[in-house]
């Protein structure tokens, strides 16, 4: 019987060692990783800074797309003239005709790609702009709230509870009001 005793008693002791050691295991474990996660295609179009940005490049080429409106309105008016008065023609004058739209349909199009390509380059300048604010809005946000990771767009699955693009999106906007009038985004 006593050695039943002895047994059990080193068998307790030995179970106490381990829940020991398991407990504090389990208090030097990190606490909790949070992950978030940011849907930045979402951010993008939605961020003031980012509309803005849009609206700035609108009213800067505006111009640009207008003076091109006179030249379209009268190749079409060539055109028209052409399937109208064509066949009539002399051969010189048809000729002289499809030149002179050919010409024009030419300069309207390289007008039109150097436009294209001007808008493209400042789009891109802009949302550079707008992309290190928005970056910083997420980063800030996830510091101040305890976050250890963020993860981008696109990702397989987020689930609504680690979706923080609501409350980064709600940050851009306040931090767009609060910027002094006369900034550029």
């Amino acid at each position: 019987m006593r050695a039943l005793v002895l047994t059990g008693a080193a068998m307790l002791g030995m179970l106490a060692l381990q829940l020991l050691a398991a407990s504090s295991a389990i208090a030097q474990a990190p606490a909790a990783t949070r992950i978030g996660y940011v849907d930045m295609k979402r951010l993008l179009d939605n961020a003031p800074q980012v509309v803005a940005g849009r609206q700035k490049l609108e009213k800067e080429f505006a111009p640009r797309d207008a003076s091109l409106k006179p030249d379209e309105k009268r190749l079409d008016d060539l055109r028209a003239r052409q399937q109208r008065e064509g066949a009539a023609m002399a051969t010189a004058d048809a000729d002289a005709l499809k030149r002179e739209i050919d010409a024009l349909d030419r300069s309207i199009k390289r007008s039109r790609d150097a436009m294209r390509n001007d808008l493209k380059s400042r789009s891109d300048q802009e949302l550079d702009k707008s992309w290190r604010e928005i970056n910083d809005a997420v980063v800030a946000f996830a510091r101040e709230q305890g976050y250890d990771i963020i993860v981008p767009s696109p990702v397989v699955y987020a689930s609504a509870r680690v979706d923080i693009t609501d409350q980064v999106l709600e940050r851009l906007r306040k931090q767009f009001r609060e910027k002094p009038a006369g900034t550029t985004p």
